[in-house]
């Protein structure tokens, strides 16, 4: 699947709730289902900075695409951080380059959001990118 589609298919699921306590239940719920990161790269290198809590991203290459494992130790920094590695992990450098993040506005995250949490999920999605134009570099 494009990152698109995958977009779409978020935004789809979370058209589904009625009300932002029900959403936040599935971004919940979501987190319990990450790709976690193993422990030896649980390091201040791989800590996304500008987060409140403590989250860790991964990324290694694997034919050509990125793929990413996280963590968290806030339950829904966790399922936020899971919404992005769905998104974009599994994907061609130059495919995470490319691809808007308009779809977290579409689900109306951040706007629900803490500003300190808005401000942590704008530097996932920074992080990301930066890990994206690492490995497009590298090649």
């Amino acid at each position: 699947m494009t990152i698109k589609e995958i977009q779409n298919e978020i935004i789809d699921e979370f058209s589904m709730f009625d009300d932002w306590d029900e959403r936040f239940q599935y971004v919940i719920d979501l987190g319990k289902d990450l790709p976690l990161i193993e422990e030896q790269f649980k390091t201040d290198e791989n800590t996304i900075k500008g987060c409140q809590s403590k989250v860790w991203v991964h990324a290694e290459e694997k034919n050509g695409n990125i793929v990413f494992t996280a963590d968290s130790d806030a339950i829904i920094t966790k399922g936020i951080i899971a919404i992005l590695v769905r998104a974009f992990s599994n994907q061609s450098p130059k495919a995470i380059l490319e691809a808007d993040t308009d779809f977290i506005d579409e689900i109306g995250l951040k706007e629900h959001l803490s500003p300190t949490r808005a401000n942590g999920l704008v530097s996932m999605i920074k992080q990301i990118k930066m890990y994206a134009l690492a490995f497009q570099a590298r090649n």
